[in-house]
């Protein structure tokens, strides 16, 4: 649905550093970017944006921001980076079943205070 997304960090290269970290175990990377300005994220094409606000706007706080993967293991090892990068456990990772019975995911919390999530929705 979605072609991209961006959101607006207090300080670009902190969370750069942050995301470096957690999305590396998913396959998705820095593409492009101006140190301090913005950095832009993903596999074959940067769709994931962190960026200094622009004038007159405002840092994103509690945006929630969800990765799907293909398995449950990259759920476990993007956790396990975030956490080691700074980030703060919202959520450790495991089956939701609220959400339907094969939904496994994980939650942190980044440097700006987003819901960074990351979930696979197969089987085990």
């Amino acid at each position: 649905m979605f072609d991209h997304l961006g959101i607006n960090c207090t300080d670009v290269e902190k969370s750069k550093l942050f995301y470096d970290a957690s999305l590396l175990p998913l396959g998705i990377k820095t593409m492009m970017g101006e140190k301090g300005i913005y950095w832009g994220y993903g596999s074959d094409k940067p769709n994931f944006w962190i960026a200094a606000p622009q004038e007159g706007k405002s840092v994103t706080k509690g945006a929630h921001i969800a990765f799907a993967v293909d398995t449950r293991d990259l759920v476990d090892q993007f956790y396990a980076a975030a956490i080691s990068a700074g980030g703060v456990d919202n959520g450790k990772p495991g089956i939701r079943e609220q959400y339907h019975k094969d939904y496994y995911g994980a939650f942190v919390i980044d440097p700006d205070g987003n819901n960074v999530e990351v979930v696979c929705h197969k089987p085990a």
